[in-house]
């Protein structure tokens, strides 16, 4: 199972190090991961998607509030949340070809961010379904380049 922790860290210099090397050391994946400084200058907000079972991560829960940089750890995994991933899309496209690409970007609310005599680039954000689903309809373009961003998830209300 898929879940999504939020992890509450300093804002210094090698605490994602730290953090990642005791994924390693244990031997979990972390299948997605992003991290940026918070409301607080001296916080930063790590965002970890992992598999595992309950257990697992309750151990790993207990291994990370261990690490003195960490302030707090939360599975939001179960919680009213709003969550989002990112991608930039280049995708091969000629005058043929352009307009049936921002129509599909279009439909998915996307945007066009560059465009070149022989690609566009396409930022979509949205769930994991929906850039999946986007990518599949820009595959037969021809995917130049994809990036995607980790997921990012803030639980609802106040909390």
């Amino acid at each position: 199972m898929k879940h999504t922790v939020a992890v509450q860290v300093a804002n210094e210099s090698g605490v994602l190090a730290r953090i990642a090397s005791l994924f390693s050391r244990r031997g979990f994946n972390i299948e997605s991961l992003s991290v940026g400084q918070t409301e607080k200058e001296d916080v930063s907000r790590i965002t970890l998607v992992v598999c595992g079972s309950q257990k697992v991560l309750e151990q790993l829960e207990k291994q990370l509030n261990k690490l003195i940089v960490v302030y707090k750890v939360s599975n939001i995994t179960n919680d009213p949340a709003v969550s989002r991933s990112m991608a930039f899309i280049k995708v091969r496209a000629d005058y043929a070809t352009r307009s049936e690409i921002i129509q599909i970007v279009d439909v998915f609310r996307g945007e066009i961010v560059d465009v070149a005599n022989d690609s566009v680039m396409v930022e979509i954000t949205g769930d994991e379904g929906k850039i999946n689903a986007m990518e599949e309809l820009l595959e037969p373009y021809g995917i130049i380049e994809l990036v995607r961003t980790g997921k990012i998830a803030m639980t609802r209300g106040k909390k």
